[in-house]
C-alpha cells in the first residue's frame, strides 16, 4: 500500500531526530577537547564536501546566486546561530536535558506561525503554548541567581532554529533540497572558522576525534536532508511531532555513553512541554476538519 505524504514526512523527521541526536552525541563526546567554532569548521567540512558530490552527481547544484535570496540568507543565519549556541550548551549539561528543552521548538513554530503567517491559533493551542513553557521552566529550573549560561544557550538555540523552520517553508519550491543542503554546510563551515581565535584559538585534534567529528558530519547530513524533506512533504501539524523522537534518541545515547539518568523534574517538564506539543497538534488537525464533517462523526456516549 503507498505511503501517504504525512507519513513519508513523518518517517523523514524521525530520521533526522535520529541523526542529529547521535551528531550531537559525537559532538559531546570531543566539546571537551575542542572550541565549538572549532567543531563546527571540521564538521561543516565533511558535510559540505558530502552533501556537494551528492548533489553533484542528482544534478541538484544551481546557481550560487540563490545564496542572495533573503529566505535563504535568513535560514543560513538561524541555522549557523542554532549550532553554536547548542553545540555550546551540549558541552555544559547532559545531553537529555538539552534535547528536553529543545522540546519546545513545536511550540515555537506554532507562535511563529501565527505571528509571521497570520496562521490562526486560537485560546486552546495558547494555552498549550503557554503551559508548555512553564515545562521548560520546569527543566531549567533556575536557582536563585537565575537562569545558567547552559538554559539560555538552549533557549537561544530553539528560537534559531524555529527562525530555520519557519524560513524553510518560505522557500521557493523549485530549489532542490539538496542545493539548500550545500549552501547551509558550507555557511555553517565558514561561520565555525571565524568562531575558532574568538572561542579559544585552534586545538590539535586527535585522530579519535577527527573520527567522530566525521561521522557526525554523516550524521548531520542525514538529518539536513531530512528535516528539509519532512517540512516539504507532510502537513507541518502532522510531522512536526515526531521531532519528539529526539528525545527518546538523546536519552538513551545519555545513558549508554555519558552515564547520564534524567532526573525526575527533567523527565516531568518534557513531559509537560510534549503533551503540550501533542494537544497543539491535536487542535491543529481538529481546526482543519471541515465543519460538516465534525457535525456528522460519531460522538462518544460519554
Amino acid at each position: 500500500m503507498p505511503r501517504s505524504r504525512n507519513t513519508e514526512g513523518a518517517i523523514y523527521m524521525s530520521m533526522a531526530m535520529a541523526g542529529f541526536s547521535a551528531s550531537d552525541a559525537l559532538s559531546k563526546s570531543v566539546i571537551a577537547y575542542m572550541n565549538a567554532g572549532e567543531i563546527m569548521c571540521l564538521r561543516g567540512l565533511f558535510t559540505s564536501l558530502l552533501v556537494y558530490l551528492i548533489a553533484w552527481k542528482m544534478g541538484a547544484l544551481r546557481s550560487w546566486r540563490v545564496v542572495l535570496k533573503p529566505i535563504i540568507i535568513l535560514r543560513i543565519v538561524c541555522e549557523m546561530f542554532s549550532a553554536v549556541t547548542y553545540i555550546t550548551a551540549l558541552g555544559m549539561m547532559p545531553i537529555a536535558n538539552a534535547s528536553a528543552i529543545l522540546q519546545s521548538l513545536p511550540l515555537v513554530v506554532t507562535f511563529g506561525a501565527a505571528l509571521f503567517f497570520n496562521e490562526p491559533v486560537g485560546w486552546r493551542r495558547w494555552s498549550a503554548i503557554l503551559v508548555g513553557l512553564v515545562g521548560v521552566m520546569i527543566i531549567i529550573r533556575p536557582g536563585p541567581e537565575g537562569f545558567t549560561a547552559a538554559a539560555l544557550l538552549c533557549v537561544a538555540a530553539v528560537l534559531t532554529t524555529a527562525g530555520r523552520d519557519l524560513a524553510t517553508r518560505s522557500i521557493d519550491p523549485e530549489i532542490p533540497s539538496l542545493m539548500i543542503t550545500v549552501i547551509t554546510a558550507i555557511s555553517i563551515s565558514f561561520f565555525g572558522a571565524l568562531l575558532i581565535p574568538v572561542l579559544g584559538g585552534w586545538q590539535p585534534v586527535s585522530a579519535t576525534s577527527l573520527g567522530h567529528l566525521l561521522l557526525a558530519s554523516v550524521l548531520v547530513l542525514v538529518g539536513y536532508q531530512s528535516v528539509i524533506l519532512a517540512m516539504r512533504t507532510g502537513e507541518i501539524s502532522f510531522v512536526a511531532p515526531f521531532r519528539y523522537t529526539s528525545l527518546i534518541f538523546s536519552s538513551l545515547l545519555g545513558f549508554f555513553f555519558f552515564a547520564e539518568v534524567p532526573d525526575s523534574w527533567m523527565l516531568v517538564g518534557a513531559a509537560i512541554v510534549i503533551a503540550s506539543g501533542l494537544y497543539t497538534f491535536y487542535r491543529e488537525a481538529k481546526r482543519r476538519v471541515p465543519p460538516i464533517a465534525q457535525e456528522s462523526a460519531p460522538r462518544s456516549p460519554v
